[in-house]
């Protein structure tokens, strides 16, 4: 049996476990996915993490 997991989803799942444990944090959060994003916007998405 062969198990793949991406980041994204593990990734997520913390958040929104975090998100429920500190509701504060929900401010971060946003603001780092914001700026990772803007980031890989400006400088292309041309790397891969496998």
């Amino acid at each position: 049996m062969n198990i793949q997991l991406s980041l994204a989803p593990i990734i997520s799942l913390i958040a929104g476990i975090l998100i429920l444990i500190m509701p504060r944090l929900l401010n971060y959060i946003v603001a780092i996915y914001l700026i990772v994003i803007g980031l890989i916007g400006l400088f292309g998405g041309g790397f891969n993490l496998r």
